[in-house]
């Protein structure tokens, strides 16, 4: 399983209530929309920072978690005509993209 952690900042200028609302409300949606999402993605999630006593200040405003099950489903995804007009356009509008921190790893279950 493939899986892939985007780190997130707001856009300037953009409250932080206002990234999470449209994170979660308008890209997510735009997102699962699409159909080769139903076809390859095997886990999309988007999570957000709450506040945590005793734990440092967030270093970002959001996580993107998206799986796959190997890079053939990535790239066809990607590659797909609804991400890279619908989808890819709309980050930018909420996104610092020139924050954006990158994971890409295979996950071991210990637990």
């Amino acid at each position: 399983m493939l899986k892939l952690i985007f780190m997130i900042n707001r856009a300037e200028g953009m409250s932080y209530e206002r990234f999470v609302d449209h994170h979660r409300n308008r890209h997510a949606p735009l997102f699962t929309s699409i159909p080769k999402a139903e076809r390859y993605v095997r886990k999309y999630a988007v999570s957000h920072p709450v506040p945590a006593e005793n734990y440092p200040p967030r270093a970002y405003d959001g996580l993107t978690e998206i799986w796959f099950e190997d890079w053939a489903d990535h790239d066809a995804f990607f590659a797909s005509a609804n991400y890279r007009t619908l989808v890819n356009p709309d980050e930018a509008r909420f996104i610092d993209m020139g924050s954006v921190a990158v994971m890409v790893m295979e996950e071991k279950e210990v637990i």
